[in-house]
């Protein structure tokens, strides 16, 4: 019987993951066979009961733990003003990835990948929507709906979760970069800068294996083989940045690096004049010597590029925007990511960054 299984799924993870189990108690069960396998519904587990009767019990167990995360960390709500299709399945490879990391078995056809390690939901469906371009014939991509959660929600399971993390050994490994993560979903400058980036990626298709995501719909489309991103990347460490904004800056390239899997960065340190230059690929960890402290000059990066000969044609710039800039539009795509100030570039496009005290 289906409803043993359940039963027996939700005892096996209250004793041996209690924080889930925890979770799972306050999910309420209901069979629907005109869905495919599982539907996260808020505080609603829908399940196919066909589709349970051939998993086994550690894999039941798995999807009651990925639907009670789903509930915990407010997912529909954060998917607000998102394409609803695509940011559940983001926020699916973030918990699954959770899961493996916590030794969970796995149910077949899961969204896992191992390109979306420990990244955060809002990481991935920026990712993915990059590149979901070719998938124009979906019937579901539309804004989701959702009401925003309020802010007061997002303070409330922030300190629940911080509360429970200083209890030794009770939260699962990888939990806390959870909480710090919902944070990070209020900050949309970030899911801008990634957009670009990933804008910028070249991305192989290849007809086989076809993408098994609309196969149901009898629509064959290119699953994606590799991609590899080359772009320059320029940090300002002239006396003006301090230790913060620097810190936001390395942070914000280690995290493009850890997005794609093949890339090629011409890493650039400078204020008046380069100060150090790397050439950071996955085989080459991100180190930076933070060399600078003087005056604030561009026009240096700009000709660095011009006269390397290489096909590196996107800029990301980061910066407090107070320099001297060339006198003429260099061929590069540029994009300023500096603190909102109100100065005007010459050229290039501009992020405000919003820095979080």
């Amino acid at each position: 019987m289906v409803k043993d299984k359940i039963t027996k799924a939700k005892s096996k993870l209250i004793l041996e993951n209690p924080y889930f189990g925890t979770l799972v108690s306050s999910l309420e069960f209901k069979e629907n066979n005109n869905i495919a396998s599982v539907s996260n519904q808020g505080d609603r587990f829908v399940y196919n009961s066909e589709y349970f009767e051939v998993l086994s019990v550690d894999e039941i167990v798995t999807h009651l733990a990925n639907s009670a995360m789903h509930q915990a960390l407010f997912h529909s709500s954060r998917g607000d003003n998102r394409v609803s299709s695509i940011w559940n399945l983001a926020s699916d490879y973030a918990i699954n990835d959770l899961l493996v990391e916590n030794g969970f078995t796995l149910p077949p056809l899961a969204n896992y990948s191992s390109r979306f390690e420990r990244l955060y939901a809002e990481e991935i469906y920026t990712i993915l929507l990059g590149e979901i371009d070719l998938d124009k014939q979906e019937d579901e991509i539309e804004p989701s709906k959702e009401e925003l959660i309020d802010n007061e929600d997002y303070k409330l399971l922030i300190e629940q979760l911080t509360n429970k993390l200083q209890k030794q050994g009770e939260l699962p490994k990888g939990i806390d970069r959870f909480i710090e993560t919902t944070k990070k979903a209020q900050i949309s400058w970030r899911d801008e800068l990634y957009r670009y980036v990933n804008s910028h990626a070249k991305i192989d298709y290849r007809m086989f294996p076809p993408n098994k995501k609309y196969l149901y719909k009898g629509i064959a489309l290119p699953s994606i083989y590799g991609e590899e991103l080359k772009i320059a990347v320029a940090i300002d460490t002239s006396a003006s940045i301090d230790k913060k904004l620097l810190e936001l800056f390395l942070t914000e390239l280690y995290e493009i690096m850890q997005i794609f899997p093949n890339y090629i960065i011409e890493f650039i340190e400078v204020d008046a004049k380069i100060q150090n230059i790397t050439r950071l690929t996955p085989l080459q960890p991100l180190e930076s010597r933070v060399k600078g402290g003087g005056g604030t000059d561009f026009r240096p990066v700009f000709e660095y590029i011009e006269n390397l000969n290489e096909d590196f044609r996107f800029l990301i710039y980061f910066t407090d925007g107070m320099g001297e800039f060339p006198k003429y539009n260099p061929i590069v795509d540029t994009l300023w990511v500096m603190p909102k100030n109100n100065i005007k570039v010459p050229f290039g496009e501009v992020l405000d960054i919003v820095e979080k005290n």
